[in-house]
């Protein structure tokens, strides 16, 4: 795809998201159930089910799906994705590339053996290695622009407000 595709794919979104902002909101969601015979949840993706289960340095087997792998596979699909389109719409010729997220947990937080141990992700890393002729000076501006516009990196970034609610079922 070249700049001209991207622009005329996205130009007749981008106008009606100026003309009516609240047709740009969208609610994305993902289902999960229970399997408690093994600890796991299935998540119900729009690529199929996912089992996620315990990563082995909480107990898992080491067979299913880890949540934090799957964050970090989040942030690098997001990322690379956008940095393609970003690239695309500046005109910078990719040969391609990798992308690669790495994240510290403390795993005493998550199973409650310190108090003092944070629970989540202390430091999350993003490694973009770039296959271009492009200057150093483009490559700033299009990993500036990747992390300007990938929902995940800017969501990871700001914390969402968080709500909850369970009920019981009937």
């Amino acid at each position: 795809m070249n700049a001209d595709q991207l622009k005329a794919l996205q130009a007749p979104l981008k106008d009606r998201y100026r003309n009516d902002a609240a047709s740009a909101l969208l609610t994305m969601r993902v289902d999960g159930e229970l399997r408690q015979d093994k600890v796991t949840c299935i998540v119900k993706s729009m690529r199929g089910p996912i089992e996620a289960g315990l990563h082995p340095a909480a107990g898992g087997p080491g067979e299913f799906a880890c949540s934090g792998d799957m964050l970090l596979e989040a942030l690098v699909g997001c990322a690379g994705v956008t940095l393609s389109a970003v690239a695309t719409a500046m005109s910078i010729p990719l040969r391609g590339g990798t992308l690669r997220a790495e994240g510290d947990l403390d795993f005493r937080g998550t199973l409650g053996v310190a108090k003092d141990a944070e629970i989540g992700f202390k430091e999350i890393r993003l490694f973009i290695e770039l296959d271009t002729d492009t200057s150093a000076e483009q490559i700033e501006t299009l990993v500036k622009l990747t992390k300007r516009y990938c929902v995940i990196y800017q969501t990871l970034q700001k914390s969402p407000v968080m709500t909850t609610t369970a009920t019981r079922k009937a």
